[in-house]
């Protein structure tokens, strides 16, 4: 039977509020200071020292910076749509933090007799469920520059679905690739496929989906960056063209909320391409679990911190022929490839 709140017994919904707001939680504090972590790296990669003043080696920089923005003036443009310029950083903001719910933290646990998987919710889709939400957050940017009522803002917004529209194609044939292997949705089911010795006979490298899809690890990272605005695909952004692109009207606390969401965002991407190519929490550190995750996901993120200290962004034009002209062909033929192999093998 399917427990649902109206049936489910006491421990059982103690247990999902706790995990709800644990990962809410973290999932916050990583947000807060990825944003320290980025600019001590760059600030070293660049032979700066970066934040310094603010705590022990800038360590309150976060919480300065969110005092700061909490209690500047909240400016809303008199020509703009007023009930969608509010609703817009909200609507980037929540996709993100939701689709964290189907990502498996760790193995189950067992307390007082109760079997409790670290994990809000395993659904049976749970990769349609993470392209379903992936494709709502362009929703709050292109409402937020049309609700700017600003030049910038539009074009912005404009670009961010097309980027979106683009690479949004590739990366889900990536994860097409994945579940072939896998034959499941669930992405705990693919975490659990990815266990053991790589081939079953090299005991010392884990059997992860990375070395079975090198190309669609690739794809899927790159695709990543782009559907978040990330640097060096941040084109929606691009300051030296759009000022601040879509968020170019905006101040206060909903300033904020952008920068949150492009975060939280870089969270998802890296826990996702964790679980979907290295096996979630499943190594390298035997028992650890969540641990495991967690240093994936902090793996994840300097690579694409390196990334924008490392790389210009690129223009629009070849954005949009590496969207449809390269990745997209690759992210085919590697599906065409995958479902070939997967079928002589099984035959």
């Amino acid at each position: 039977m399917t427990l649902s709140l109206s049936n489910a017994p006491l421990w059982f919904v103690i247990s999902m509020l706790v995990k709800i707001v644990l990962v809410f939680v973290v999932v916050l504090l990583i947000v807060a200071y990825a944003t320290w972590v980025e600019r001590k790296v760059i600030g070293h990669m660049q032979t700066r020292l970066g934040p310094m003043n603010t705590g022990w080696h800038g360590l309150l920089q976060p919480i300065a910076d969110g005092l700061k923005l909490f209690f500047k003036e909240d400016i809303v443009p008199s020509q703009a749509a007023k009930v969608p310029f509010l609703l817009a950083p909200m609507m980037i903001l929540v996709p993100a933090f939701i689709t964290v719910a189907v990502i498996p933290f760790g193995p189950d646990i067992t307390i007082g007799g109760y079997t409790i998987p670290l994990q809000i919710t395993d659904l049976n889709i749970g990769i349609l469920y993470i392209l379903a939400m992936a494709g709502l957050g362009v929703y709050g940017i292109v409402l937020a520059g049309w609700a700017s009522n600003s030049k910038y803002s539009l074009l912005g917004g404009i670009r961010s679905s097309a980027q979106m529209v683009s690479y949004e194609l590739a990366a889900g044939l990536t994860i097409v690739a994945v579940f072939m292997l896998s034959e499941t949705l669930s992405m705990r089911g693919i975490v659990q496929a990815q266990q053991g010795a790589l081939y079953g006979v090299i005991p010392f490298l884990p059997d992860w989906y990375i070395f079975y899809q090198p190309l669609a690890f690739g794809l899927f990272v790159i695709c990543g960056l782009a559907e978040i605005n990330r640097t060096p695909f941040d084109l929606p952004e691009a300051e030296t063209e759009l000022v601040s692109g879509f968020c170019t009207e905006y101040s206060s606390m909903k300033y904020a909320l952008f920068f949150m969401a492009e975060y939280a965002n870089m969270v998802v991407i890296a826990a996702i391409a964790a679980t979907l190519f290295l096996g979630g929490w499943y190594g390298p550190f035997p028992g650890l679990g969540a641990i495991n995750l967690l240093l994936k996901i902090f793996a994840f993120m300097f690579f694409f911190i390196w990334l924008r200290a490392t790389f210009p962004r690129v223009r629009y034009d070849q954005l949009m022929f590496m969207g449809w002209k390269v990745f997209l062909p690759l992210a085919l033929a590697n599906v065409v490839i995958t479902g070939i192999v997967v079928v002589l093998v099984q035959s």
